[in-house]
């Protein structure tokens, strides 16, 4: 996967001078042989701030990007968090357990109590740190905690150095991917906004482009029995360069890049196609493209490729589910009301690996309101197929009407139903979901595009998104557990 950070980690061991320095770093050494990745250990052992600024020190010639500071016994708050500050990049904490009884005679580290010390300086500091559940452990569970630290840390470093590309406004009608900007810019994510016309006049001069008919090659590989239009692939594998070419030519400063595109309505009569198979093709890649220049849209994707390290996508939380396809399909067969039931769906935007077979089709919709229903030309180029099934995640970050960034994470998953729909579409299940899509979705005022990560990710996306600073990440609740301002007589 391209287009995401490589985390490099630094462990960095704290002791309270009245506590026997040794054993933080014994207890450090035994994490480091307990961890599996690559970490790398930092000599020093940070007592005071001159130990603090020596491990900084350590850390910037190691290169390391994110930091794991582990209290081996009480600690220092004050040096410790004056680390984490002076690091500036993502950092977790946590603290050494007591191993046994001997050690309670005179080895004994209260590294429990330290803890509490070092969370309260941490707020005196204004730092986000990633705390995990229970952050206390052996070096064996504190190793695991680090694990759980990665994809965190990676999707907290992709966002601070990722810029989001645009290209058109917001279609009329679909006002509701609103994106207010300054947000973007508290989050250290950089915005670069252009004219449908600047991509039409850099698409034009990739015409004839000598590299097309090996992209060309790429995507009837990719297809195979699925290339159901391949007249249409020309135009989307010049396409396809001229976005990669664009996202080269204009990366500056940034480390990262993702897309949010205008894809209608202009967009098919002046290029000639449907952009949702390219689409797909650059978000397997890691580099998101979003929809109906869904700018965080594109940003919970890069967030979920970020956290997964593999392929997401965009849909609609489009439509219920008839109730004789539930009556026939699922009832009795999965645990699951109809009401917690839906379909997400997008004209053809998902990743052919995210499809249980995908083809090469056409907007279905856009035909009708351009070719009169007709033979498809100018409508070509969604990849349609039901969404493979298995656990999900449902998520999206979005900066609300008063500028406010607020989020919500969900777990489910793809029923395997068959949806005998079009375009990329499939069969959800989320628990709770009425109440969810009532007191998150529609009370909080999300738009209806959601990003989907294919596993159970909502720990480590709930995580980064606490760690990023989002104060409001909602989650559908259980039953009995109400949301701020449900009506508890309903």
């Amino acid at each position: 996967m391209v287009n995401i950070p490589e985390v490099r980690l630094g462990l960095v061991a704290v002791s309270r001078d009245c506590f026997p320095i040794q054993l933080s770093a014994n207890r450090r050494r035994a994490v480091a042989a307990a961890y599996p990745g690559k970490l790398t250990e930092i000599a020093t052992v940070v007592e005071n701030e001159n130990d603090a600024m020596a491990a900084l020190a350590e850390l910037r010639r190691a290169d390391c990007n994110a930091l794991v500071l582990f209290l081996g016994n009480f600690g220092p708050e004050g040096p410790e968090t004056l680390l984490a500050e002076k690091f500036g990049g993502p950092t977790m904490v946590m603290a050494a357990a007591e191993e046994s009884i001997p050690v309670l005679s005179s080895d004994r580290g209260d590294a429990f109590c330290g803890m509490l010390n070092c969370s309260y300086n941490l707020k005196l500091r204004g730092l986000h740190c990633y705390i995990p559940e229970y952050p206390v452990g052996d070096a064996v569970a504190c190793a695991q905690m680090i694990a759980e630290f990665v994809p965190v840390a990676r999707a907290y470093l992709g966002v601070k150095g990722l810029k989001i590309i645009t290209f058109g406004p917001r279609p009329q009608d679909f006002l509701a991917c609103n994106a207010p900007i300054a947000p973007l810019y508290g989050l250290g994510v950089s915005v670069q906004e252009n004219s449908e016309l600047d991509l039409l006049v850099a698409y034009r001069r990739h015409e004839n482009d000598p590299r097309i008919p090996a992209k060309i090659r790429e995507m009837e590989q990719e297809l195979g029995d699925g290339n159901k239009m391949p007249g249409i692939l020309p135009r989307l594998a010049q396409y396809e360069l001229t976005l990669l070419d664009w996202i080269q030519e204009n990366r500056g400063a940034a480390e990262y890049v993702a897309l949010a595109n205008k894809c209608w309505p202009a967009f098919q009569t002046e290029f000639g196609f449907v952009p949702c198979y390219v689409n797909s093709r650059l978000t397997a890649m890691g580099i998101p493209v979003a929809c109906e220049v869904d700018i965080y849209g594109a940003l919970s994707e890069y967030l979920g490729i970020c956290v997964s390290g593999e392929s997401v996508t965009l849909l609609d939380i489009n439509n219920t589910v008839p109730a004789d396809m539930y009556a026939s399909c699922i009832q009795g067969k999965f645990p699951y009301r109809h009401e917690e039931t839906f379909m997400g769906f997008h004209c053809g935007n998902t990743p052919i690996c995210r499809l249980t077979r995908g083809e090469m089709k056409y907007q279905l919709i856009m035909n009708r309101g351009l070719e009169g229903g007709g033979e498809p030309d100018i409508t070509r180029g969604t990849l349609e197929g039901d969404i493979v099934p298995g656990k999900i995640t449902f998520y999206r970050l979005q900066g609300n009407k008063d500028s406010v960034l607020q989020a919500y994470v969900a777990q489910g998953e793809v029923l395997p139903v068959a949806t005998q729909s079009f375009g990329g579409i499939g069969v959800f299940a989320i628990g709770e979901m009425p109440r969810f899509y009532r007191h998150v979705l529609v009370g909080q005022g999300y738009p209806h595009h959601g990003a989907v990560a294919f596993g159970h990710h909502g720990k480590a996306i709930f995580s980064a998104l606490k760690l990023l600073g989002i104060h409001r990440v909602d989650f559908n609740q259980p039953a009995g557990m109400l949301y701020p301002g449900e009506n508890p007589f309903a």
